[in-house]
């Protein structure tokens, strides 16, 4: 694994970071939990893909940039800046979520103070609306930038082209990621797509590409982050895939069991990126018995207030029901 002090990062930084993958693996994990008691709909899990997300998110201006993040990107969203009390309100739909006012399904992230768009229920959507968030900033000569990611499945429908062929033309600073967690639902890679690396796509719209292992936080950092710089310099979008492995099944809904072994997915946890960089960390002597100790108690203690607040917030008043709807 690449060195942090390479990257310029300091031991407080990737302390930060692993508490982040952690914190988004335990509030997917008490999600699930609300799911299965049937206090929450629906859940669209982000385990197994928290390493490439915050190490990418990591690597933006949190004071300027803007992002499109897709239904997994819990380690996103919390990188950015929004709350565990508001993804619990997300999740129970409450009339304080801010993603929507409890409107949205689960995973619909958007917040106008984190500039983040809302999301759309058609996977691909927030690809062209990145974009043209990414000409915008171009056209008012601003140095931000804006980040999108989606699933490799996505990768394959046909606003994924239009918008990276939008943005090479017309040199967007746009970064799009590809979260290749190698299952379209229940569809696997290898019957998806015939290319070796979908980074590859890239030469075909005439923009920078790459393959990272989205394992790796330190990694992905280390690819966002030039992009980024390629980005603000006015150098054109880039395509970053990140490889991982999706640990559970699509959604609450799935039965992962009717398309993979449980051998797979035991297989896939030892390269798990949470497992993977907390041993780095102690490898460091970054991260020790008392201090992971203490950063599970104080993650625990902040889901049981935010679960606590969430249920018992009120729902949204049926009075509101077409607010913000076009007519």
């Amino acid at each position: 694994m690449i060195n942090h002090e390479e990257l310029n990062l300091s031991n407080h930084d990737v302390l930060e970071m692993y508490r982040l993958m952690l914190t988004a693996r335990r509030v997917d994990e008490r999600m699930w939990l609300l799911n299965r008691a049937g206090k929450i709909p629906f859940v669209v899990s982000c385990q197994g893909q928290e390493a490439q997300q915050v190490g990418a998110a990591f690597a933006l201006d949190r004071n300027k940039d803007y992002s499109a993040p897709y239904y997994r990107d819990l380690g996103v969203v919390l990188t950015l800046g929004m709350t565990v009390k508001e993804l619990m309100l997300q999740a129970y739909a409450k009339a304080e979520d801010p993603n929507s006012g409890g409107r949205q399904m689960p995973g619909h992230f958007g917040s106008k103070r984190l500039r983040m768009i809302s999301g759309s229920s058609p996977v691909t959507t927030q690809v062209p609306h990145a974009v043209g968030v990414a000409l915008a900033c171009q056209m008012n000569n601003e140095s931000a930038l804006s980040f999108v990611t989606l699933g490799e499945g996505s990768s394959n429908q046909g606003d994924f082209h239009e918008g990276a062929n939008f943005a090479a033309v017309h040199k967007l600073p746009v970064i799009i990621m590809i979260e290749n967690n190698q299952y379209a639902i229940s569809v696997p890679l290898k019957k998806q797509v015939a290319c070796e690396r979908l980074s590859d796509r890239a030469i075909g719209y005439g923009m920078y590409g790459e393959t990272v292992d989205g394992n790796n936080p330190l990694a992905v950092y280390k690819v966002v982050k030039e992009a980024a710089e390629r980005a603000r310099n006015g150098d054109g979008p880039s395509l970053i895939e990140a490889i991982s492995y999706r640990l559970t099944p699509h959604s609450s809904d799935d039965d992962d069991r009717t398309y993979r072994s449980q051998e797979e997915v035991d297989e896939a946890k030892e390269q798990d990126g949470l497992k993977t960089f907390r041993q780095y960390l102690f490898d460091h002597q970054i991260l020790t018995e008392a201090v992971e100790t203490k950063l599970e108690d104080e993650i625990k203690a902040e889901i049981d207030e935010a679960t606590d607040y969430a249920e018992s917030a009120p729902y949204p008043s049926p009075d509101t029901l077409f607010d913000g709807v076009y007519q």
